[in-house]
């Protein structure tokens, strides 16, 4: 089994103007973050667009990007949906591709009560031998899942293997890392605590900066791995900003998607209803830019 531990950039959906998948920006991205060494890449997440894509599209995806890759990184799929059956097909594609795990976030409209989030999880582990990342993101899917529940997903469901920890909550990180020792590993999805989850406990981050950033983001983790404490809080230092612009935009998407076509990569628009950055917040995003050039060379 892959070892699933480091920053795994969390990659967006290149588009045309026209709103369709950029296919060969796809490959093309894939290929940048191999070569920038990241640990791993994240597709059809959130920032990805998953829920602006077809079925056949996020498919395509999974197909697409793992033969690029080729072998040569670990891939998890976002296999999230808003049914326990369409979530099951998701994995099985994913799995069926040799993905190295699936990032599930909970039913995200219906806000489902605690039994049902432990029902979901329980019924997708059941029929998969892939590693499942549960995903708690209340912003996104309306719960915020109790560090109990999760904790309970983690011990009795045998393929949930890590927890992604978005609520922002650092005490949950803790928790999670220290009472799920053995049973799952806790990785940071909030991109303005990455240092703080990772001296409480987590092994990883499912990270949107790592888009724009992904050497930084990956040097990052390695110094703080290598107990070199003070190179990596200069790294942290550094991108901070751009992740509590990030966090704090509620554009996310879209700057990364601007910032991948600053940097000369594939971005393009995103899907409608998502607008692009306003000249002020394009200004921002070139200021942030310019003041990470130097680390990047």
């Amino acid at each position: 089994m892959t070892t699933i531990r480091g920053a795994y950039p969390v990659l967006i959906t290149p588009m045309t103007q026209e709103q369709k998948i950029d296919w060969d920006g796809v490959k093309n991205n894939v290929h940048y973050f191999v070569d920038q060494g990241v640990a791993g890449i994240v597709i059809n997440g959130s920032t990805g667009e998953f829920v602006s894509l077809s079925k056949e599209e996020k498919f395509q995806m999974v197909a697409t990007v793992m033969e690029e890759v080729g072998g040569r990184i670990p891939v998890i799929v976002g296999t999230a949906a808003e049914t326990t059956k369409e979530t099951i097909e998701y994995t099985k594609q994913a799995e069926a591709h040799e993905a190295a795990g699936a990032l599930i976030i909970p039913p995200y409209y219906m806000k489902p009560k605690e039994n049902e989030m432990y029902h979901h999880f329980k019924e997708v582990s059941r029929v998969t031998n892939l590693p499942i990342m549960l995903y708690n993101n209340p912003f996104t899917s309306g719960v915020n899942m109790s560090t109990d529940l999760m904790l309970q997903i983690g011990k009795e469901c045998e393929n949930v293997r890590l927890i992604k920890e978005s609520s922002g909550e650092i005490d949950k990180v803790r928790d999670l890392a220290r009472k799920g020792k053995g049973d799952f590993e806790v990785f940071c999805g909030a991109e303005e605590l990455v240092m703080e989850s990772y001296f409480v406990g987590a092994t990883g981050w499912i990270s949107v900066a790592g888009n724009i950033v992904p050497k930084l983001v990956t040097d990052m983790y390695n110094h703080f791995q290598k107990g070199e404490l003070e190179e990596a809080w200069a790294i942290n230092d550094r991108i901070l900003p751009l992740c509590t612009f990030l966090e704090g935009s509620g554009k996310y998407v879209q700057i990364v998607k601007r910032a991948m076509e600053l940097t000369g990569n594939a971005g393009g628009p995103a899907r409608f209803p998502r607008l692009g950055l306003s000249p002020e917040e394009d200004e921002k995003l070139k200021e942030l830019l310019a003041s990470l050039e130097t680390v990047n060379n």
